[in-house]
């Protein structure tokens, strides 16, 4: 999972980043650390002076804003302007780089049939998947995650004084070889499955909230 080359897209957030204000704040909020996420306020005006859909991404150490520079299949690749870099397959977090003070999530491979592929509204109460994680401190490498999915209730959201109606779907994560267990919260669209937002425990230290701050535009220019 080491394999995916990221140079191209840190190249395009450079370029992306050197004459946007919103991106370059977004660069010194998550370089920022320690006593806790300082919170990048975000208006719609500045989201629309990019082209790139754009996410806000919230971590323990700061929060800005990420552009989707690339796609390669199903594969996405979210960046901030300084060497962050988040890569996401259906909404799901499956590689950070840059993010996590004590270590990033390094990799991720899914299920054949994986619940984030066909669409979190149509998954059942009580379903149960696994997925299989690599972590960049201790090297550990296809670590068990298992889960199980509860769907909950119909929820609103604002999003740049815009509403949007979800349903929220909660997620109980499991690695035993690592001690970690936590809940993830999606809210996806009821229709077509796409997280608009989310809470994600990365790795042990790493819990991230990712906003969609473009949701009518899903894929790189």
């Amino acid at each position: 999972m080491r394999t995916l080359n990221v140079g191209v897209c840190l190249i395009a957030a450079l370029m992306l980043c050197g004459c946007n204000p919103l991106m370059v704040a977004s660069m010194t909020n998550l370089k920022s650390a320690v006593a806790g996420p300082d919170e990048l306020d975000v208006t719609a005006a500045q989201v629309a002076d990019v082209r790139y859909p754009q996410l806000k991404l919230t971590t323990p150490s700061g929060s800005g804003v990420l552009a989707l520079v690339r796609e390669r299949g199903d594969l996405q690749f979210w960046v901030a302007s300084g060497k962050q870099v988040l890569l996401m397959r259906d909404g799901l977090a499956v590689r950070s780089i840059g993010l996590g003070l004590g270590g990033d999530l390094d990799g991720t491979r899914l299920a054949d049939v994986s619940p984030f592929k066909q669409g979190l509204h149509q998954v059942p109460d009580g379903y149960t998947s696994q997925r299989w994680i690599d972590l960049y401190q201790g090297q550990e490498v296809g670590v068990t995650l298992n889960s199980r999915f509860s769907r909950k209730s119909m929820e609103t959201l604002e999003i740049l004084n815009k509403e949007y109606a979800v349903l929220r779907v909660d997620e109980q994560i499991d690695a035993p070889a690592i001690g970690l267990r936590a809940t993830n919260r999606y809210w996806v669209d009821p229709v077509d499955g796409f997280i608009v937002q989310s809470e994600q425990q990365l790795t042990s230290q790493l819990r991230v909230r990712i906003v969609q701050l473009t949701p009518d535009r899903r894929h790189a220019p």
